[in-house]
């Protein structure tokens, strides 16, 4: 099973060393015994963890097989030479990866790490978005549920989702369930967008406001913002993006001091690819992605818990809007 390469950091150093800007040494100690045991029963059972971008450095440096975005996830869950799939993330991540291995065993340590965008939308919810604007394709956000996506013609990511909305021809379509998210589209297409107001509740607490008195307290910064973040926020932003996105402009500009408006573990992870760059970092926590820690990663795969199971008929309708956006 590859290990995790961080360059350009010292591929070869100790991971204590690699993380020691962002983990000190006492803390890490703390975390040893179940990095290594993680890594002897993914070995043992076949398992490869699979880390979004907002786990913690412990997780995202120290156990996963693979990390990124949920665009990259959902990607890089269909190719893994694997029996078991630990999501490190949220459960529509988990979901999203057993929609697209049916045969393998999908593992979340915790059943309610959940997310507010795909709880602020229901099935019913979609369906009457559809009987009020007949005939205009839905297209949902990677952040809902199965049953969600099941309702939907084709999914998104924040990464590609002004591409998926000029794929499908047509003048207006519905999206879902991030407002944010599809007004900043909308900023960005001649497509109309009518969008369902929901909200991520990490992103929509950052305000333009904020952008100013960073830059007022950090001469020079350069203010990178999810496209989660309300308009007003990204049009203060010096690049707006996808956390895989972020990363890269990161990795390619090399700004002197940076700060990401997203959840705060991003800027910890990429911190440590980076050390010659200086984070300034508002922290904004998502309380779901933080209910995932070692120690229940190490206890899924001891006790095959939490498995994810999803209705077969459903699964093959919400089946359907995923492969359509990776096939694009």
């Amino acid at each position: 099973m590859a290990e995790i390469v961080l360059s350009p950091v010292a591929p070869n150093a100790p991971l204590a060393d690699r993380l020691k800007r962002v983990i000190p040494p006492p803390e890490w100690a703390v975390y040893e015994e179940d990095v290594e045991a993680i890594r002897a029963l993914k070995r043992r059972r076949k398992a490869v963890v699979l880390a979004h971008n907002y786990q913690t450095p412990e997780i995202f440096h120290g156990v996963a097989d693979i990390v990124g975005d949920s665009l990259l996830l959902a990607r890089e869950a269909t190719k893994v030479d694997a029996e078991v799939i630990v999501l490190a993330g949220v459960h529509f991540m988990a979901e999203t990866a057993k929609l697209l291995n049916p045969e393998k065993t999908v593992l979340i340590p915790d059943m309610e790490a959940g997310c507010s965008l795909a709880e602020s939308i229901t099935a019913d919810d979609v369906r009457l978005m559809r009987a009020r604007h007949p005939g205009v394709p839905v297209v949902a956000y990677v952040n809902t549920s199965v049953a969600v996506k099941a309702e939907s013609d084709i999914c998104c990511t924040s990464g590609n989702a002004r591409a998926i909305v000029e794929s499908l021809g047509t003048d207006h379509v519905i999206m879902l369930p991030d407002e944010y998210l599809a007004r900043n589209v909308a900023a960005q297409t001649e497509v109309r967008i009518t969008a369902w107001k929901g909200h991520c509740e990490v992103h929509e607490r950052f305000s333009a406001e904020d952008v100013r008195t960073l830059r007022d307290n950090h001469p020079g910064v350069t203010v990178l913002a999810h496209p989660e973040c309300p308009p007003e926020v990204v049009a203060e932003a010096d690049f707006a993006g996808s956390t895989a996105a972020m990363s890269d402009f990161v990795g390619d500009k090399r700004p002197a001091r940076v700060v990401l408006l997203t959840e705060c573990s991003m800027s910890d992870n990429v911190a440590v690819m980076y050390p010659d760059i200086e984070f300034v970092r508002p922290c904004n926590l998502c309380p779901h992605m933080k209910r995932i820690t070692l120690k229940n990663i190490r206890h899924a795969l001891e006790t095959n818990t939490h498995e994810v199971t999803i209705d077969p008929g459903m699964a093959e309708r919400a089946r359907r809007s995923v492969e359509r956006m990776l096939a694009l």
